[in-house]
């Protein structure tokens, strides 16, 4: 825990992967009048811009790291000062899962839940979104790679694309020392048995059990922020929680890539004692 205004607080971060179900999970904990968690937070971007400049160069030497840990909680401080005390508090971006390190060290009680998905589906996901804006360019992927289905797939898979990234960062926390702070929350868990997944995530997380309504979740409020990305509906939560099928539209060989890539439901590959909720 840490101290937020004069009073102690609990945190907790989600990150994970994209199109992954981290905006409905957020909308879902957000019904409960006692947890805070949004869309997304410019948190973990400020402790990224600040870091390099107390760390490294010519003002490395103006810092020890008692003053820099003080810096990166006065971020969280400051940033949440207006939220109620009493509140438990989840701060969302994709960035905590590469700095599981630094959670740790900030808030040594958190947990960071990182939201999972086989990856066919989402760049399926990605990609049915991105034809629905006919007439846009996102800028996940850019115009040099816009062309095809490929072209955009191979954007996305990048070390630097919008999946890429999300998923080595994933994989580092997952298969790194700090392991066991990960609850791993399945997109097809988390539609089909919504409320089994909320009781054990409350569990975990030491929660109070709070009555959830999974027929009024919708979450329509990223529109600026993608509008920014020119990706209109990246964001967007259908009011009601559950469990969609339909064929993929990716081409068999991008499937057969993909295959077999959902690591985190094998038992036997989870070293750190990771707490998986998944199908199965």
């Amino acid at each position: 825990m840490t101290r937020i205004s004069g009073t102690a607080r609990r945190i907790h971060c989600i990150s994970g992967l994209p199109r992954s179900g981290s905006t409905l999970l957020a909308s879902l904990l957000r019904q409960n009048p006692r947890l805070r968690a949004e869309m997304s937070s410019p948190v973990a971007v400020l402790c990224e811009r600040v870091l390099p400049v107390m760390g490294q160069g010519e003002y490395a030497t103006c810092f020890d790291d008692n003053q820099r840990r003080r810096i990166l909680l006065g971020l969280f401080e400051h940033y949440y000062a207006a939220v109620p005390t009493g509140i438990t508090l989840f701060d969302t971006n994709r960035v905590w899962c590469a700095r599981m390190r630094l959670v740790a060290d900030l808030h040594p009680g958190a947990c960071v839940i990182a939201c999972v998905r086989d990856p066919v589906w989402i760049l399926d996901s990605f990609e049915r979104l991105l034809r629905r804006n006919t007439y846009l360019v996102s800028k996940l992927h850019g115009l040099a790679h816009s062309v095809t289905v490929f072209d955009r797939v191979e954007q996305l898979m990048s070390a630097q694309g919008a999946f890429g990234a999300a998923w080595n960062a994933l994989q580092d926390a997952y298969f790194g020392e700090h392991a066991h702070r990960l609850i791993l929350i399945d997109y097809d868990e988390l539609t089909a048995q919504p409320l089994e997944v909320l009781t054990r995530l409350y569990k975990r997380l030491g929660l109070a059990p709070f009555a959830h309504d999974l027929g009024n979740v919708g979450y329509d409020g990223g529109h600026a922020f993608d509008a920014a990305l020119n990706t209109p509906g990246l964001h967007a939560v259908r009011d009601r929680v559950e469990r969609l099928h339909r064929r993929t539209i990716l081409p068999p060989q991008i499937v057969r890539r993909l295959a077999g890539t959902t690591f985190w439901r094998d038992p036997k590959q989870n070293p750190g004692g990771a707490l998986v909720i998944a199908p199965g």
